[in-house]
C-alpha cells in the first residue's frame, strides 16, 4: 500500500515557481529528510535543476542541510506558516480545548482543515506514539476516508460534494466507504446529528467521532475529532465531548480576534 499521508507526485511544471513549488511539495510527513537525488526523483526535475533550486531555497531559509548533506524544511517557512488564519493560529485558539480532550478521553485527538480534497492536520494528540497511523500534524488524508473529512464535506457546498463523490474514492481498508449512494447519507447524518462516526475507514482497530469548528460567524472551517479503539469508544459520550471543546475553540477564535 502506498503511504496514505505522502502527497501526491505530478510531473515537472514548465516554470519557474512551479519548479520551486515542486521541490518544497518533494518533502511530506514521511520524507522529512532527504538527499539531492531524492528531492530530483520526488520532483520529477533533473539533477542539475534540482542542484540549483535546493541551493536557492536553502540560500533563503527555506532549506536546511544537515551535516550529512540532507536537507530538511528550513525554520523560515515556519515564520511564514503562522501568518496563516487556518494554520499556527487555528492551532493557538485550539490546543487548550485539544489538550484537554486528550486528557478526558485518552485517545488521539486532531484538528484538520480543508485543502482541495484532502484533509490536513493542523495539530494532533496522540496518545500512544507506536501507533503513527493515527495521524501527525501536517499529515493528508482523503477527505471521504476521514472523520474530520466527513463533517468537512458534509458542510461544504453541493458542488464540491459531488466532484469529491464522483471519484476515485480509494478504497485504504476492507471498511472504507466508496460507495457515493452511501457517502450520501452518511454526510446528511453528520450535518442532522452534529457530529461524523467512521469505524475502520484508515485504520481497522479504530473509531473516529469528530464534530465541525466554527469561525466567530458560524462558518464551519476546520473540524476536530478524537479515535479510539473501537471496543471502549462512546461515540454519544464523545460527541458531547468534542461539542464542548469547538465551542471553546469558536470562543478562543473571537476573542483572539
Amino acid at each position: 500500500m502506498t503511504d496514505l499521508f505522502e502527497p501526491s507526485r505530478a510531473k515537472a511544471p514548465a516554470n519557474a515557481a512551479g519548479r520551486l513549488l515542486a521541490v518544497l511539495d518533494a518533502f511530506g510527513p514521511g520524507s522529512v529528510s532527504l538527499s539531492l537525488s531524492d528531492i530530483a526523483r520526488r520532483s520529477g526535475l533533473s539533477l542539475s535543476t534540482a542542484h540549483r533550486l535546493v541551493r536557492e531555497l536553502a540560500e533563503w531559509g527555506a532549506l536546511e542541510r544537515d551535516a550529512a548533506g540532507r536537507y530538511t524544511i528550513g525554520v523560515r517557512l515556519l515564520e511564514l506558516a503562522a501568518l496563516a488564519p487556518r494554520g499556527l493560529a487555528l492551532r493557538e485558539a485550539a490546543f487548550p480545548a485539544l489538550d484537554e480532550l486528550h486528557h478526558r478521553t485518552r485517545g488521539n485527538v486532531h484538528l484538520g482543515v480543508l485543502d482541495g480534497t484532502k484533509v490536513v492536520y493542523v495539530e494532533a494528540i496522540r496518545a500512544c506514539a507506536t501507533r503513527p497511523t493515527q495521524g501527525r500534524a501536517g499529515d493528508r488524508l482523503p477527505v471521504h476516508a476521514s472523520g474530520i473529512g466527513l463533517v468537512l464535506l458534509a458542510h461544504s457546498s453541493p458542488d464540491f460534494q459531488e466532484r469529491v463523490l464522483a471519484g476515485p474514492l480509494e478504497k485504504l481498508t476492507p471498511l472504507t466507504v466508496t460507495d457515493p449512494g452511501e457517502l450520501r447519507r452518511r454526510l446528511a447524518q453528520a450535518r442532522r446529528d452534529g457530529y461524523a462516526v467512521a469505524t475502520g475507514q484508515i485504520t481497522l482497530p479504530d473509531i473516529v467521532v469528530a464534530a465541525p469548528v466554527r469561525d466567530p460567524c458560524g462558518d464551519v472551517v476546520a473540524a476536530v475529532s478524537v479515535v479510539l479503539e473501537t471496543a471502549r469508544a462512546r461515540p454519544r459520550v464523545l460527541a458531547r465531548m468534542l461539542a464542548g471543546a469547538s465551542a471553546e475553540i469558536t470562543r478562543r477564535m473571537r476573542s483572539a480576534a
